[in-house]
Order: structure tokens, then sequence, then C-alpha cells
């Protein structure tokens, strides 16, 4: 996926300015930066959500706007932040959701084969027959992710996956995208605001100051000192543990 000067404008005010930058293959990939600062509006048009006023977001050598929408669900799964569920829908149910560009709403026994691989791999098979609003936050946000599994995709794009998770189950929720990367070659895309989950868990890191890319990069070259204190405008120390670079801000 290439994304090449995308720009988006909200009553006359820049809020995505030129932005460009390649998604690597099988890797996992964190949009950080301050509140404001365009993430989640490159993230709403690389998923073509919103659309983009200049630019061109080029997915699998085509323009993404020019994607039918059943194929592109076959190849990209987005969840955003507000995944409101206003039906009355077990747990699978929601994952049998995913099975929806392929089955149109008729599965087949092959479906349910990966429902129940995708209710497994989540660890939700004590879960699958109660009520979506009966689960706990992390629960739900499990479910989420499973429904994506099951949609069989190669990018996934979560956006803020750990927004009101306590620290257990945010931790829980990033060791999961580690392992839809690592274990089953998924692509994954997410806006983060936790930077250290980024630098943890990301293999690279796009970071966004004034609707712009300010560094772009692996953990390693994005996550310094200089680079946060400038990006975030606050003081930062780095702390290296487990080899990877934590950061502290005061």
């Amino acid at each position: 996926m290439r994304i090449q000067q995308l720009t988006k404008q909200y009553d006359g005010k820049t809020v995505v300015d030129g932005v460009s930058f390649q998604i690597p293959k099988g890797k996992v990939i964190s949009l950080i930066g301050p509140n404001g600062a365009g993430k989640s509006t490159v993230m709403g048009m690389i998923s073509r959500l919103i659309a983009h006023d200049s630019g061109l977001v080029d997915f699998e050598g085509k323009d993404i706007g020019k994607w039918k929408s059943k194929e592109l669900a076959k190849r990209l799964a987005i969840l955003t932040q507000s995944n409101n569920i206003q039906m009355k829908l077990t747990v699978r149910e929601l994952v049998t959701f995913g099975r929806f560009p392929y089955s149109g709403g008729r599965t087949t026994p092959e479906d349910q084969e990966i429902i129940d691989r995708a209710i497994a791999y989540m660890e939700l098979e004590e879960f699958q027959d109660r009520f979506i609003d009966e689960l706990s936050g992390g629960q739900r946000q499990r479910a989420m992710i499973a429904m994506a599994i099951a949609q069989d995709t190669e990018y996934v794009l979560l956006d803020e996956p750990t927004n009101n998770l306590d620290i257990y189950h945010a931790t829980n929720m990033m060791k999961t995208v580690r392992r839809l990367c690592d274990e089953l070659g998924k692509t994954v895309i997410l806006v983060l605001h936790e930077i250290n989950y980024a630098a943890f868990y990301s293999d690279y890191i796009c970071a966004f100051k004034d609707g712009k890319i300010a560094k772009f990069g692996t953990v390693e070259e994005v996550m310094t000192k200089e680079n946060l204190s400038e990006i975030y405008r606050v003081d930062f120390e780095i702390l290296n543990i487990a080899g990877r670079p934590l950061s502290i801000y005061y």
C-alpha cells in the first residue's frame, strides 16, 4: 500500500497536508502523534471511510477508490473507535459478519470452520453464545478482532484499539496485534496514543505533527528523545527495556 500526497481539509482548514509514505507488508505500523495531528483522518482515508481531497491511496496497484466494496472487504478490514453494536448479537453472530464478503449472509460449512478458528484464536469459546452487550470492554474488543480474523484479510486497520481499556486488557490487545502479524502474516496498521505500546509492539512508526509526517521509520529510528520531544513538545527520556526503546516524559 502506497500513500502519496494525501490531503484533507475541513471548513477551509487543512488537517492532512501532503502525506506520503509506504506501508511494508507483513509488519505492524503504528500511527502516533498529538491530538489533532491528522493520524485518524489518514487512517480513515486509507480505509476509504473518509474521502480525500487530493492525493492517492494505491492499494495493490489500483486507486483504493476504484475497488469494488466486496472485493476490498476481502483484502482489508477496518475497526474504528466507535464500534457500537446496536443489534442484539451473540459473539458468534458478530464474528459471522466477517464472512459476509464471501458468503453474502449464507454461510457454508467452510465459513463455519473459519468462524470456529477465529473464535478459538481469540479464546472466546466460552463466550460465543453470550450477547455482546453482556461482555466486558476487553471481551468485546476481542470479539471485534475475531470478526476481523474471520474476514480473512491481509490488511487489518485498527483505530485506537486500546481506547477505554485498562492496562491489563490494553496489553493483551497489543499482544494480539503482534500475533496477527507474526502468526497469521497480517499487515496491521493502527492509530495509538500510548507511545510505549507503539514502541514495544510495532515494527515501524509513522509520527504525525500538524497534519504532516514528522518522522517515519523503524521503532529505533523514530523513538528517540529528540524526535519525541519535538513531536509532542514535552521533554522525554528514553529507556531501553528488553531491547526496545520505552519513553517517559515530564
